[in-house]
């Protein structure tokens, strides 16, 4: 992909995601205000305590990519992490700011880009993100800044599914049809119909021309990691122990994975 067509798809992400916020932060609210709060804390308390079983959470410096309205910086903030969080959009940051209350003082947030991280080498013991790298233009670089400002000994983790595979493929999109009919049938509120404030057209048209959509993941991901040097694994069904009932119906055809990676 070249620069100059990277950098438009930036600024349409930007614009798309700025435009969503609001829908995208009350997500993060109720998964703030259900038993998804405890499961997701208690998988990454479990993934750092095993990366750093000699230190406790509490100190560890963690840099969230991607954080959206806010939901695993407020989680890592909880578990005594030294937190930073970063989005493409300043209206996500503002989402994620009164979603944290009287934590997002002790939380740095910044305005950035993914793939271009404006730290120093080997700032922090871990990266983590949640449902960003399909969407970037270049998500190796991404990798490659990530790899970058992690520490010796630090801890990637990185949760995504094949979201936007159905573009690419009809057996994908005969089970993203599924999903559809299953959650209505089911009477379960499914985000990708429901009132969340998503423009179907415009993030299906980005996701046709960023590359990790028609590419099967996360043999992808474990590659290009290995690539830089970091000693990593998959955990393909990751989804099992972080999602709702409702989830597992609605996203039944993309299941969430976990790409886990150290560096030496």
């Amino acid at each position: 992909m070249t620069a100059e067509r990277g950098e438009t798809i930036l600024d349409e992400n930007r614009a798309y995601w700025s435009g969503r916020a609001g829908g995208y932060s009350a997500v993060n609210r109720l998964e703030l205000s259900t038993g998804q709060r405890r499961k997701w804390s208690d998988c990454l308390r479990g993934e750092l305590l095993r990366r750093f079983p000699d230190r406790d959470t509490a100190g560890l410096r963690v840099l969230e990519v991607g954080t959206g309205p806010g939901f695993f910086a407020i989680l890592l903030r909880e578990l005594g992490c030294e937190v930073t969080a970063v989005d493409l959009a300043p209206a996500m940051l503002a989402e994620a700011r009164k979603n944290a209350g009287p934590l997002a003082a002790e939380i740095q947030f910044a305005e950035m880009n993914a793939e271009a991280l404006r730290f120093a080498d080997e700032s922090f013991d871990a990266v983590v993100s949640r449902n960003l790298t399909w969407n970037l233009p270049h998500p190796d670089r991404a990798y490659a800044e990530w790899a970058r400002v992690l520490r010796p000994g630090g801890l990637l983790l990185n949760f995504d599914a094949n979201w936007y595979a159905y573009l690419f493929d009809e057996a994908a999109q005969a089970a993203y049809d599924r999903d559809r009919v299953n959650s209505a049938e089911r009477g379960i509120w499914d985000q990708n119909v429901g009132d969340v404030g998503e423009d179907f057209d415009v993030m299906e048209d980005i996701a046709r021309r960023v590359p990790l959509s028609a590419i099967r993941r996360p043999a992808w991901d474990l590659e290009r990691l290995r690539a830089l040097g970091l000693e990593c694994e998959a955990e393909e069904d990751v989804w099992r122990r972080v999602w709702s009932e409702e989830e597992k119906i609605s996203f039944a055809s993309t299941p969430l994975f976990l790409v886990r990676a150290g560096k030496p």
